[in-house]
């Protein structure tokens, strides 16, 4: 009977969670994906704002070098301008951390953009800042945050339904069950974050020649990371970043699907 009830619990649990998530559906208006969110626009703004100051804090604050922060806002906001991001919502705001080490750029839901001192300076172009800063915008407009926070609750929900009814107090074997369900569900997570990194990468390369710049100059940027990585990355399959290798491949055939004819002249590098 026990057996039986844990069952019933965990897939009454299951049947809910798939529900809740799958009922929850809007269409992007700048990608034409349909997504399952469970915040508005507003919310994903609020949610960056309030976030903000503290992930800043994590890398040490804003960096005190006034004209290279306001480099890095004035090729943000150019990116906007020519490109559909500035037909949504959000309210665009980049920021240079203050951290040396730390090689790194990530974007907060709303429209807060971070990119450290420590990638900034491993920059050679504005071009390869650019392709930085529309990577970021690219997952502030496919609402990536939004869909990983709906991807989580989903993965958790049906990983704690299946811990559920697999586990057994009176057979201690059936834990390995339980430990293998919630791993499933963070690989799946995972994966989710891949995919998030190789559609803002295709969204780059159609925002920054928008702009004036290069798309080709993204690929010196994966060049650069992985020149850094100096072997470090891991392994792909447990990775939310696809290491830059096998991104710049993406990159080119997004690039050769964009321009069939080669890359325009006069774009910024």
């Amino acid at each position: 009977m026990r057996g039986n009830l844990r069952f019933i619990i965990g897939g009454l649990m299951a049947l809910f969670t798939f529900l809740t998530y799958y009922c929850k559906r809007s269409v992007n208006d700048v990608t034409g994906e349909v997504q399952h969110v469970d915040m508005t626009a507003q919310q994903e703004i609020a949610l960056g704002l309030q976030a903000a100051p503290e992930m800043a804090q994590q890398y040490g604050g804003i960096h005190p070098d006034q004209q290279a922060g306001a480099a890095v806002e004035r090729i943000g906001q150019q990116i906007v301008r020519s490109t559909k991001a500035s037909q949504t919502p959000y309210k665009f705001q980049f920021h240079l951390l203050a951290d040396e080490n730390t090689i790194n750029a990530f974007a907060l839901p709303g429209g807060q953009v971070f990119i450290t001192a420590g990638l900034l300076k491993n920059l050679k172009t504005e071009g390869q800042v650019a392709g930085v800063l529309a990577h970021e915008i690219g997952h502030v407009v496919a609402r990536h945050s939004a869909e990983q926070i709906a991807k989580s609750q989903l993965t958790q929900g049906l990983s704690g339904a299946a811990a559920i009814a697999a586990y057994d107090p009176n057979n201690p074997r059936s834990a390995v069950g339980s430990a293998a369900a919630l791993m499933i569900g963070k690989l799946v997570t995972l994966r989710f974050g891949r995919e998030d990194e190789l559609e803002a990468d295709k969204l780059a390369v159609d925002f920054t020649p928008k702009a004036g710049f290069d798309p080709r100059s993204m690929i010196q940027v994966m060049n650069i990371l992985d020149q850094e990585s100096k072997g470090s990355n891991p392994p792909e399959f447990l990775s939310t970043h696809p290491n830059p290798g096998n991104r710049i491949g993406h990159l080119q055939e997004e690039i050769t699907a964009e321009f069939p004819g080669g890359v325009p002249a006069g774009l910024k590098p």
